[in-house]
This record gives C-alpha cells, sequence and structure tokens, in this order.
C-alpha cells in the first residue's frame, strides 16, 4: 500500500529500469530478441516527462507494456487492479512476457496511475460508464467524441499524483486537440508530482518543452534532438512543398 500514499518528493518517481538477464530463460524468443535488449538494458528517468520515438516494429509498445506491468498495470490499458472488458481482444502479450524481467528503482515508488493505450480506451470508457451503474451518474465517456473522451479521460486522472504511460495518444487526438493534450502536459509538469513516459510519432508532441526525448532503434535508447527524429524531417520536407513530396512519395 505504500505505493497508494501521496509524497512530497518531486517527480520522477521511476529512477531507473533495468532487465535482469538471470529472469529471461530464452533470449531468443519475442520480445528479448528486440535489438535493444541483447546487449543489456537499462533506461534512468531524470525528467517528470520522457518521450520516446522511434519507427514502427522497433518495441516502443513492447516496452511501455513492460514498465505498465512492472507497476501494477494491465498491459493491456488500464490502472492498478483494473482489466479491460473484453481482456482476451484487448491484451497484448508481448509486455506481460517483458514485465517480469524487469527490475526497478523507485523513489518512492508510486503506483496510483494508469497505462493509456488508445486502442483500448473503448474498452476502458465501456467498463468506467459500466462500473459507475448504482452509485451515481456514469462518467458516460462514450458520449463523446475519440478525441473528447480521451481529452475528459487525461484531464480527470492526470491532475492527481501518480505515474502514467501514453501509447501513442495521438491516435485519437487532432493537430488542435494535441496542443490541448499539450497544455495538460504543461499543468503535469508544472504540478511536479506526476511522472509520464509516452511513445509517439507526433512531432508536434515530440516538442514539448523540459522533456526528455530518446530515440529506440536497434542500436537502443539514446537521446536525440527534435530536429533529428525521422518524424521531424519528413514532416519539414512536407511543409516545405506539399505537392511535390507528395507526388515524389507516391512514384517510389
Amino acid at each position: 500500500m505504500r505505493g497508494s500514499r501521496p509524497t512530497r518528493l518531486p517527480a520522477p518517481f521511476l529512477k531507473r529500469v533495468w532487465l535482469d538477464e538471470e529472469k529471461v530463460a530464452d533470449p531468443s524468443l519475442y520480445p528479448f530478441c528486440l535489438p535493444f535488449l541483447a546487449r543489456g538494458f537499462e533506461l534512468g528517468f531524470d525528467r517528470a516527462i520522457t518521450i520516446i520515438v522511434g519507427e514502427n516494429g522497433t518495441g516502443k509498445s513492447t516496452l511501455l507494456e513492460g514498465i505498465a506491468a512492472l507497476a501494477g498495470y494491465d498491459e493491456a490499458g488500464g490502472g492498478k487492479g483494473y482489466r479491460p472488458v473484453d481482456h482476451s481482444i484487448a491484451i497484448e502479450a508481448m509486455g506481460g512476457a517483458l514485465g517480469p524481467a524487469l527490475r526497478a528503482s523507485w523513489l518512492p515508488k508510486i503506483t496510483n496511475g494508469w497505462f493509456f493505450r488508445a486502442e483500448s480506451f473503448f474498452s476502458v470508457a465501456r467498463y468506467l460508464d459500466e462500473a459507475a451503474i448504482g452509485s451515481g451518474p456514469p462518467p458516460d465517456f462514450l458520449s463523446h467524441s475519440h478525441g473528447e473522451g480521451f481529452l475528459r479521460f487525461f484531464e480527470e486522472r492526470c491532475v492527481r499524483q501518480g505515474f502514467f504511460i501514453f501509447d501513442e495518444p495521438e491516435s485519437a487526438l487532432s493537430p488542435a486537440r494535441q496542443m490541448t493534450f499539450l497544455k495538460l502536459l504543461q499543468r503535469i509538469e508544472r504540478a511536479g508530482h506526476t511522472q509520464v513516459i509516452m511513445a509517439t510519432h507526433s512531432p508536434m508532441l515530440m516538442a514539448f518543452p523540459g522533456a526528455r526525448l530518446l530515440g529506440l532503434s536497434k542500436y537502443g535508447l539514446e537521446p536525440i534532438a527534435l530536429e533529428d527524429t525521422a518524424h521531424f524531417r519528413i514532416m519539414r520536407e512536407f511543409c516545405a512543398d506539399p505537392a511535390g513530396f507528395v507526388e515524389l512519395a507516391i512514384e517510389d
């Protein structure tokens, strides 16, 4: 229950996470065969907000699922003790296999929070609406558009002290709503009592000032500047000449 108590210490609470190779029975099996895990894995956190970028298939979601499992969250999305309504469909076992092999250093251990996944949001929203039946008006997240429901969901939970993981939140957010989400991240950072780890493909979210930006590739996790990410370079080329960019892209 120690992780449920508030603390006056500032975020980040999760200081370090690493792979305990003694817990890996077969390094050739997924997810342990991922390149960033092949040479030993260790990741430190020195900011309240850490943003991870990389191409699909590099293992971003698997890493986030593993950290979520380490914190006691369901790797399909949710908080401590929460299970999605349709767990058999929502869950992906990749991070679940990684979680037990991870070790962590917390100061202090904070397990209040949530693991947000775009693909399981409707399962989460339906669960919360149904769970409130008989105990007052339900939150009714499903009556909103996908993006509106996401933002309302974030705003209600992220004002509390906690440990939050976001896996590609931009999947449900228009560019305008991504700006609203950035304002939420700013409130989180200024409050000083919440830690966020986020994976994203959005250059707009990557540009959040003060966050630690890490690039995940076959060589591992390394600090990276926004301008050096493939996402930013592609978007810059598109904005410079949209018609020419698309013409070249579809001819290749």
